[in-house]
């Protein structure tokens, strides 16, 4: 069963899956029999609405880190997220086509988006942040953002 570390901020609760790491855009990664899945965190799902609609690179797609991976439309924005990790795109979750509404309902879990075959991840690894240091950096700018009028 995951961990996670939580905090409130105004009426809001976010959370950060321990057991996993992030880029700077919010974007989970973890690793499983040498290969990762990837979602977005709990606090991007929650700060950027509910998504209506996600495109996801198609299997077979090699990615560098920092390319376009995947593109989601909520009521509020559309969004590109960039991959976490230099890789080949292996699994693309299926829900993602008519139910993409499980990313915001379950962020770590059924709403993951693909699963990457890492082409080098000890060097991937190094340009992520680790769970604690994301869950930091998320904190602050939730509490800028409730700041905000």
């Amino acid at each position: 069963m995951t961990e996670f570390l939580e905090t409130t901020v105004d009426k809001f609760i976010f959370r950060v899956a321990i057991d996993r790491f992030y880029n700077d855009q919010g974007v989970w990664v973890k690793e499983e029999d040498g290969n990762v899945r990837v979602g977005l965190s709990d606090f991007v799902q929650q700060r950027n609405g509910d998504v209506a609609f996600a495109e996801i690179k198609p299997v077979d797609t090699n990615l560098v880190f920092g390319d376009d991976l995947a593109e989601i439309e909520t009521i509020k924005v559309n969004i590109t997220f960039t991959s976490p990790v230099t890789g080949k795109v292996i699994e693309i979750n299926p829900a993602m086509q008519d139910a993409p509404e499980a990313i915001n309902q379950d962020p770590y879990g059924e709403g993951w988006l693909a699963i990457i075959k890492p082409f080098d991840w000890t060097t991937d690894l190094a340009r992520l942040r680790d769970p604690q240091t994301y869950f930091a950096r998320m904190r602050t700018e939730a509490e800028e953002e409730a700041k905000k009028p």
